[in-house]
């Protein structure tokens, strides 16, 4: 009996542990001077963003940052590497919590667009 109930609480935290691990991939597209997405809401979680440049003529980029201080960049938001024209680059993994950010590209570049966390 005592076998079982340990079998059973070790499914349940590697169960557990699977999904508190789970990582959401955002996809954003960037064309000239512009995202194609203006606003994005998100829950809490760990995300992956996938910078899409769609025939901007030369790379491109992507911050994020807390709206509260867009000086503060996540650097771990930043592509790994720079998006070539009609290509795509992904970021490492970002946690984020409740609170409002913005993102841009300086090299773009593009306003600043709102994405929330709920």
């Amino acid at each position: 009996m005592k076998k079982l109930i340990a079998v059973i609480v070790l499914f349940v935290g590697f169960a557990f542990t699977a999904n508190a691990q789970k990582v959401k991939t955002v996809a954003l597209e960037q064309t000239k001077g512009e995202f194609t997405q203006k606003q994005i809401t998100l829950s809490e979680g760990t995300y992956i963003f996938e910078i899409a440049n769609n025939h901007v003529g030369h790379d491109v980029g992507f911050v994020l940052a807390p709206k509260s201080d867009t000086k503060k960049h996540i650097k771990n938001a930043y592509v790994t590497k720079p998006v070539k024209n009609n290509s795509k680059s992904k970021s490492n993994k970002v946690t984020l919590k409740k609170g409002t950010y913005v993102y841009f590209c300086p090299l773009n570049p593009t306003p600043q667009y709102t994405l929330i966390v709920k």
